[in-house]
């Protein structure tokens, strides 16, 4: 069935004077309204873009990361600052006497904040791309993002306190 009928079906359905708990409905039937979304995927421009799949498709998508860490590094001061601090921390993390276990929390928290990043920069962009205006929206989002990585830091920060407490004492 295409999407006109269906959509002329629920609409007939949804504005017919009776309740919508009088409206029967058979599970059945979702097979038959549900779309192939392999079809869907191979019809739309980004399936036709990105390839089919295996070694290919894994190969576009490691340009398509090693694209999006360059545009980050070079577009975004915060994600440098983030790369740098994290880099200088797992060169700590190599040659600091903690337990493996110790090492493999702080190596997590430290890609965390990495990846935080990334999302605050990607969510920026995308925001910037739909308007360069002020917008209480946008604010939201840009703010949340903010919030997040502030998070991710403050995750950071404490596992290494802890970390070097256990130095210490």
């Amino acid at each position: 069935m295409d999407n006109n009928k269906l959509h002329k079906l629920n609409e007939s359905t949804f504005n017919d004077s009776s309740s919508v708990d009088s409206v029967q409905h058979q599970h059945n039937d979702h097979a038959e309204h549900t779309p192939d979304t392999a079809s869907l995927a191979a019809d739309n421009f980004a399936g036709k873009a990105k390839g089919k799949a295996g070694f290919g498709r894994i190969v576009k998508a490691a340009g398509y990361s090693a694209d999006g860490f360059m545009a980050a590094y070079k577009n975004e001061a915060a994600f440098r600052q983030a790369f740098w601090l994290n880099l200088v921390l797992l060169i700590v993390i190599i040659f600091i006497p903690l337990a493996i276990s110790m090492k493999m929390i702080l190596l997590i928290a430290s890609f965390l904040s990495i990846i935080v990043e990334l999302f605050n920069t990607g969510l920026e962009a995308s925001i910037d791309h739909t308007s360069t205006q002020q917008h209480p929206l946008a604010k939201i989002g840009k703010d949340v993002g903010s919030a997040a990585q502030f998070l991710a830091l403050t995750l950071l920060f404490i596992l290494w306190m802890m970390a070097l407490s256990t130095l210490l004492f």
